[in-house]
């Protein structure tokens, strides 16, 4: 074990030497390697803590293949694509904090946790085999993945569910509880190593919106906006990296035939050739070693005779940083989504600040479990998922927008930002920095904007 830890910090060194044109992607050989490594960090050094928080002295996983439950696709090993035949995990704790035991009730060993704990010729019912190992631990509470709240945390099927039950003992019936704030508390929270290359992971998300909204990419006149929405997916092929949702590129422009600013998030946007003049916004994450980036960024194409985006949209800007402090600045511990959102929304209120707050969780799904604060068609209440507290260590996407009145554009301007960030308990800091000026196109200056 400290033989992989040493192996993963050195990676850590290694992409902190790296230039912000050269940033190291590992092989996907090395990619499992660092994600077995941090999962066996995880059951030994988190799993614990959260079980003894939450009650739940033993967690079962269950999951059939190709109808994978959300949580046990953070517990295979790299090498696995998908859980086989009917895959059981098994998670007991014996007393408070104390380590836990794994199993798998299954035909193969899970990585190297989960060693299996089922022989077929000997008991060729594999839900009998379940059931005497239950019996053996008589555990208190038995976590099962069902959830009212969160669809990250109900990935056991009715079928499975119904089985189960069919078959365990009368005497532990009762035992058995919703696994929803184990499930959670297990995908939203973040281990040191996982912490440690965040900032990586995001510096290379930043380096590929850089320079799709460069020279290099976009010709004014010709470049399309869905040209460079498919350059970012190749850009994300090519470099061997993964994505979990298409990204989109859109245009506001001073023509008042454009209505971007208003645009309804569930409607796409239309595509355009982009011109000289044209404010640009992206929307693009990546998946690498298991986690995941959420990020907005904007840019300006230079007109003719421009050597800087001018300062009227510069200062509209800054009230998307504005939106950002002020919400951050509402992170405290203990405190629910919902009741973030509302001690936000009462400074935008007071600062006459039109903005609005859709941001959620990020970590091994790009709208993962925890929090929500917000959402884009709802600045109110969100029921369930916004009554879940705020826990140290836990990684967000910084969502929100300002609508700033633009006089030389004689209409508003819609300034949409995202940037993934940590909140360690006391302070949210953003992973790689977040964008505090519009880029231009093309680059007048050396300074990138973070």
């Amino acid at each position: 074990m400290i033989k992989k830890l040493l192996f993963v910090f050195s990676l850590i060194l290694i992409s902190n030497l790296s230039s912000a044109q050269d940033l190291a992607v590992l092989t996907q050989r090395e990619q499992a390697e660092v994600i077995d490594s941090w999962l066996e960090f995880r059951i030994q050094n988190l799993l614990p803590s959260l079980m003894t928080e939450t009650g739940v002295d033993m967690w079962v996983v269950i999951s059939r293949e190709y109808n994978e439950d959300p949580v046990i696709r953070t517990m295979l090993p790299a090498t696995w694509m998908a859980a086989r035949r009917r895959t059981i995990l098994v998670m007991y704790q014996p007393s408070a904090n104390a380590p836990v035991e794994t199993y798998a009730v299954a035909r193969y060993d899970v990585g190297k946790s989960f060693k299996r704990a089922w022989d077929p010729d000997s008991q060729p019912d594999q839900w009998k085999a379940l059931m005497e190992l239950i019996s053996s631990k008589n555990p208190k509470k038995i976590g099962l993945n069902y959830a009212k709240d969160y669809g990250h945390a109900d990935g056991l099927t009715t079928n499975e569910h119904q089985v189960f039950l069919e078959y365990l003992p009368k005497n532990l019936q009762a035992t058995v509880v919703s696994a929803q704030t184990l499930a959670v508390r297990w995908l939203e929270t973040r281990t040191a190593p996982e912490m440690a290359t965040y900032k990586h992971i995001q510096e290379i998300a930043h380096d590929i919106i850089s320079e799709g909204f460069s020279s290099v990419v976009i010709t004014p006149g010709v470049t399309t906006t869905e040209d460079l929405v498919w350059w970012y997916r190749e850009k994300i092929k090519a470099m061997k990296l993964d994505t979990w949702f298409h990204p989109s590129v859109d245009i506001q422009r001073p023509d008042p035939a454009n209505n971007e600013q208003n645009r309804n998030f569930a409607t796409k946007s239309p595509n355009s050739v982009i011109m000289p003049g044209d404010l640009l916004h992206v929307d693009f994450g990546i998946t690498y070693l298991r986690l995941n980036t959420d990020t907005q960024e904007m840019a300006y194409v230079l007109k003719a005779g421009e050597t800087e985006v001018p300062v009227y949209l510069q200062n509209a800007f800054k009230q998307g940083n504005r939106v950002q402090d002020i919400l951050t600045s509402n992170f405290v511990a203990g405190k629910t989504g919902n009741e973030i959102l509302r001690a936000s929304r009462k400074v935008l209120d007071s600062e006459g600040i039109r903005g609005s707050i859709y941001t959620h969780p990020l970590g091994f799904y790009g709208h993962s479990a925890g929090p929500t604060i917000g959402m884009w068609d709802n600045q109110g209440d969100t029921p369930g998922a916004g009554d879940f507290p705020l826990h140290a260590n836990t990684g967000y996407a910084i969502e929100l927008n300002a609508v700033v009145f633009v006089k030389e554009w004689n209409k508003d301007v819609r300034i949409m930002l995202e940037e993934g960030a940590l909140f360690d308990g006391q302070k949210v800091t953003y992973y790689n920095g977040r964008q505090k000026e519009i880029f231009s196109i093309p680059r007048v200056n050396k300074h990138l904007g973070y």
